[in-house]
């Protein structure tokens, strides 16, 4: 509620961390917005930017995309940045847990291909991913399928499982 980071996602960073040493030329993208309900001035991709300054990332290097509640969304704006502001970036690689990552891969590969055949856009290509292994019994069939529906353009009914999710196991709800 008040925009404190779980365990799991200080665990994706610690992933995207090891992969931004290994590749010290390579931007990071950090994303995701505003789900914390008792602070509405944190964002996901804020709180995943400070830590990654905090353990010697230079800031340079990140690039903040905060007005997102999904995965969708992620691959949605994360696109509009990279092919406006950054055009030089052609490749990226998904760093989440493991239940997550096809989800990701997948909403990413579908935003850059439909992108690509517009006039003008280029498609960005998903090269790599990393992923911390997240414990067994977590919330990963669901937000796959609400992700998967949301790319096919139901939203409405991927908000329902969504919100469902969030109700059923006591998260802070998504605004």
């Amino acid at each position: 509620p008040d925009g404190t980071m779980k365990e799991e996602l200080v665990k994706r960073l610690t992933v995207a961390l090891n992969s931004a040493k290994k590749y010290p030329n390579a931007y990071i993208v950090c994303t995701g917005g505003g789900t914390a309900s008792d602070n509405e001035s944190a964002s996901e991709a804020g709180e995943m930017s400070k830590w990654m300054i905090e353990h010697g990332v230079d800031k340079k290097r990140i690039i903040i995309e905060d007005n997102s509640i999904t995965t969708a969304q992620n691959a949605i704006f994360t696109y509009d940045i990279l092919t406006s502001l950054y055009p030089s970036v052609k490749k990226l690689a998904i760093v989440s847990s493991d239940y997550h990552i096809t989800t990701g891969e997948l909403l990413f590969k579908a935003e850059s291909i439909l992108r690509a055949n517009a006039p003008g856009n280029e498609k960005l290509e998903v090269i790599s991913n990393a992923a911390w292994k997240a414990p067994s019994g977590s919330l990963s069939t669901m937000f796959q399928a609400g992700a998967l529906i949301e790319l096919f353009g139901d939203v409405e009914t991927a908000f329902d499982i969504y919100y469902d999710n969030y109700d059923i196991h006591g998260l802070p709800p998504l605004h």
